[in-house]
């Protein structure tokens, strides 16, 4: 049987695990009885856990919410799955990195040697990349998400695409991560259309404006984003088949190459899109899987002229290419 001391790490880590437990199966999940879990619960709250207790049909204990954050109950691979996140989320995300560092230091001096060593292995022997600057500011995604929960319209100025800014008035409805980026989805008061926007390219900080009511989120805002970010912005489009059912060629694609819908069981559509035809041309190349184009007119002379340009390079000096 656990001590005292254990038993009551055990509680506090069972109901931090849930929203709610029923009285019996928490008493059954540490192996005590009812009086002694009573007990216990008031040991919990001595030390600063608001442990909440309610009667009858479907009571139970809850841990509630209380003036001071109590300690956090951990257990193994939540710790080093922390750590590690805590390594890796600084390089996209800006102001969070001396809390982050602060953070793991304490996480450092709590946890057992068995498992620093875990949680330290891979920053250990890791290579530090130039990666950039952060893609985004903390303060920023925390305004957005207040704003987006609490139903408050926001105005700010936005950089599109091409470079032009313009000022936008719109009711902020989630908040979406696409690879290092994030993406705000808004509803448009002016244009009265669904739209999204890189949180990078907000500029000058917000306005908060008038309460709003909730407004249904289109089921396929998913897909509508990411047709938003990966083809439609960009001139220079072309549609591919390839063999593969759409969760295949997803987690075998990396996401810049464009947005994969599904054709029939055993073939899906590639849809991408580049700033130049040379770009795209390249996009193309690097898929390494053989392809059917199905869509190109607008891009198809282009293409055509670049090809016969490298062809023409690589056939210089008795470089000649293979047909």
């Amino acid at each position: 049987m656990l001590s005292t001391s254990a038993r009551l790490l055990r509680l506090a880590s069972l109901l931090q695990s849930r929203r709610h437990w029923p009285g019996a199966a928490l008493a059954d999940a540490l192996d005590v009885e009812a009086r002694t879990l009573r007990r216990d619960v008031e040991r919990l709250r001595e030390l600063g856990y608001p442990v909440e207790a309610s009667s009858g049909v479907g009571g139970g204990y809850a841990l509630g919410r209380g003036a001071a954050l109590p300690p956090l109950m951990l257990d193994d691979d939540e710790a080093v799955a922390l750590a590690i996140a805590l390594r890796a989320a600084s390089a996209s995300v800006g102001g969070i990195e001396a809390t982050s560092l602060q953070l793991m230091g304490k996480l450092d001096q709590l946890m057992p040697q068995r498992l620093r060593r875990r949680a330290t292995a891979l920053h250990a022997v890791t290579l530090s990349l130039r990666t950039g600057t952060p893609l985004v500011d903390a303060g920023l995604l925390s305004e957005l998400a207040t704003a987006c929960r609490d139903g408050r319209a926001l105005r700010f100025s936005y950089r599109k695409h091409a470079g032009e800014t313009t000022a936008r008035h719109v009711q902020p409805q989630r908040l979406a991560n696409y690879g290092r980026r994030w993406y705000l989805i808004a509803w448009d008061i002016e244009r009265e259309d669904w739209r999204s926007f890189r949180i990078d390219r907000i500029e000058g900080g917000l306005q908060l404006g008038d309460l709003f009511a909730p407004r249904p989120v289109p089921p396929d805002v998913a897909a509508r984003l990411e047709r938003g970010i990966a083809y439609a912005p960009f001139a220079c489009r072309i549609t591919l088949r390839l063999q593969g059912s759409l969760e295949e060629l997803q987690a075998a694609l990396p996401l810049w190459c464009g947005v994969i819908e599904p054709e029939t069981t055993t073939h899906s559509l590639l849809r991408m899109g580049a700033e130049t035809p040379e770009g795209l041309l390249a996009q193309v190349l690097m898929i390494d899987r053989a392809v059917e184009v199905v869509d190109a007119d607008a891009v198809a002379s282009d293409i055509g002229r670049i090809l016969a340009r490298m062809s023409s390079v690589f056939s210089r000096d008795g470089a000649r290419v293979a047909p």
